[in-house]
């Protein structure tokens, strides 16, 4: 997914939900820092979005921009409408968020998961194309993984913590070895 690509979704997704704020989570936050992202960070056709005011109002988005929707089959992209409460984040994650706004969002601002906040929650959902995702933010220069063991420090629950410390074992090993 390109920046213009997120640019779309979330003009749209705040149209849907007649909402102005849509907080970007997922893979394609990582847009909100770096607008342009090298293979195989931009890969994914989906961005989770959620209505920063009126979370309530998620369902609405994967409805009508979600997968299989005539969005969907138009642009060749969609939005899945996510909660905050379905990613575990570090304690601070809203202070943290990155803001953009321009012609192309149509007044609606979007705010994204800092990409530490980010890295976080994919050590802990462990998935490969996590594992893979956070590797390429390593082997990129776009994370340091000093600065992510911190961050993991400020994941709430104790199994959390450890997860993402075992999962970024994994990870360090797969950006060593340039196998993103």
């Amino acid at each position: 997914m390109t920046r213009a690509q997120l640019e779309h979704i979330v003009r749209a997704a705040g149209s849907i939900t007649d909402e102005s704020v849509i907080l970007v989570l997922g893979s394609q936050s990582i847009l909100g820092t770096f607008p342009a992202v090298p293979p195989p960070l931009d890969v994914s056709r989906e961005a989770d979005v959620c209505p920063l005011h009126a979370p309530e109002k998620a369902d609405l988005i994967s409805g009508a921009i979600g997968e299989v929707s005539l969005f969907d089959s138009t642009f060749g992209y969609y939005a899945h409408g996510l909660p905050p409460e379905s990613c575990p984040l570090p304690a601070g994650w809203p202070e943290r968020l990155i803001p953009f706004q321009n012609n192309n969002t149509r007044g609606v601002k979007a705010l994204c998961l800092h990409p530490l906040d980010l890295a976080c929650s994919k050590l802990v959902a462990g998935r490969e194309k996590d594992i893979a995702f956070v590797a390429a933010m390593i082997l990129h220069g776009l994370i340091e993984v000093s600065a992510l063991e911190n961050q993991i420090g400020f994941l709430s629950a104790s199994d959390q913590r450890e997860r993402a410390r075992q999962i970024l074992g994994i990870v360090r090993s797969r950006a060593t070895n340039h196998r993103v």
